[in-house]
C-alpha cells in the first residue's frame, strides 16, 4: 500500500468533487473514492508497521488482524502501537467534522454504499449551525438535467432560506445573508437534523488523515528504535 498515493489521490478526489459540486451523481462517485482512499490509508499504516515491528502478517492488513497476531507473539511494543493508534484516532475524531467523517466510513465500509447525497442551499460564508435549505429537483440517473432548473428552484426558495437563515444570525450578532451570497451544495446526512457538506468535509478532513499519517510513523519508529 502506498501511503503517499492514496494521500495524493485524496487531494485530486477533493478537487473533483468540488468541480462537480453539488450534483449528486458525481459526487458521490469521487466521495466514495475519497473514502476508499482513507480506508486504504488506514490499513497502510498497519502494513508500515507490520514491516517495521517485523511480524510477518501476509496478504491485506487491518489493525485487528495487526493486534491480534502482535497479541499472539507477544509483541509488547507492537501492542503498544496498536493501542496508541486507538487513543490518537479516537482523539482526532472528537471534532464534529471528523467525527462525521467516521460515522460515514463505517456507514460506507458496513452498506458498501454512501448515505442518499441530497443537494441544499447555504450561505458563502459559513458560521456555526447555521440554517441549510433542500433543494429538490428533477434528476435523470442520478444526476442533475438542468443547470437552469436548479437555479430556477434556488431562486424560488429564497426568500424562505433567507428569512431563517437572517432570523438565527441577527440572534448571534452575525452578518446579514443577501440573495447574492447563497451556493448549492451537496450534503449527506447520517443523523436526524445533522446535514454534513462533502466538499467542506474533505477540505477539512484530509489535513487529519495526514497528522494521522506523521504521527503513527513517528510512534512507529520511537517504539522499534531499539532494534
Amino acid at each position: 500500500m502506498n501511503i503517499e498515493e492514496e494521500i495524493k489521490n485524496c487531494g485530486i478526489y477533493s478537487k473533483q468533487i468540488k468541480q462537480y459540486d453539488p450534483d449528486p451523481f458525481y459526487v458521490n462517485y469521487f466521495f466514495s473514492k475519497y473514502i476508499n482512499s482513507i480506508n486504504n490509508i488506514i490499513n497502510g499504516i498497519f502494513e508500515e508497521a507490520n514491516i517495521d515491528f517485523g511480524l510477518f502478517i501476509k496478504g491485506k492488513i487491518s489493525q485487528k488482524e495487526f493486534h491480534e497476531i502482535a497479541n499472539m507473539k507477544k509483541d509488547v511494543n507492537a501492542l503498544k502501537f496498536s493501542e496508541w493508534f486507538s487513543i490518537k484516532y479516537k482523539k482526532e475524531h472528537e471534532n464534529p467534522y471528523p467525527n462525521s467523517m467516521n460515522k460515514i466510513c463505517q456507514f460506507k465500509n458496513e452498506n458498501e454504499s454512501l448515505p442518499k447525497i441530497k443537494i441544499m442551499i447555504r450561505a458563502i460564508e459559513r458560521y456555526k449551525n447555521d440554517f441549510n435549505q433542500e433543494i429538490k429537483i428533477d434528476l435523470r440517473n442520478g444526476k442533475i438535467i438542468s443547470k437552469e432548473q436548479l437555479d430556477i428552484e434556488i431562486k424560488r426558495q429564497t426568500p424562505i432560506f433567507l428569512e431563517t437563515i437572517n432570523a438565527k444570525r441577527k440572534e448571534k450578532d452575525e452578518p446579514k445573508v443577501t440573495n447574492k451570497k447563497i451556493i448549492a451544495s451537496a450534503f449527506v446526512n447520517l443523523e436526524k437534523d445533522k446535514d454534513v457538506e462533502i466538499m467542506y468535509l474533505c477540505q477539512i478532513y484530509t489535513p487529519v488523515i495526514k497528522r494521522l499519517i506523521d504521527e503513527s510513523r513517528d510512534k512507529i519508529k520511537e517504539l522499534t528504535s531499539w532494534k
